[in-house]
C-alpha cells in the first residue's frame, strides 16, 4: 500500500491550482465567474477545493485534436 505522502491529495487549493496550471489567481476567479474552470467544491468556511480528478476531466476536455 503506498504511504499517504506518495498520492496526489483527492482535493487541490486554489493555490495549488493555479501554481500547476500557472495562471493567475484572477484569471482562475474569471473563469469561476465565466463557467470555464473546472468543478469546485465550496467548504462552509468559504474556501475553495478542486477534486483532483475533476482538475484532470477539465484539463481533458481541453485538448485539442492534432
Amino acid at each position: 500500500m503506498p504511504r499517504r505522502q506518495d498520492r496526489q491529495p483527492s482535493s487541490l487549493t486554489i493555490a495549488e491550482v493555479i501554481a500547476e496550471l500557472q495562471v493567475s489567481r484572477s484569471t482562475f476567479y474569471y473563469w469561476r465567474q465565466t463557467g470555464k474552470a473546472p468543478r469546485c467544491i465550496k467548504l462552509p468556511n468559504g474556501e475553495i477545493r478542486v477534486r483532483r480528478t475533476d482538475l484532470d476531466r477539465w484539463l481533458e476536455s481541453l485538448e485539442e485534436a492534432a
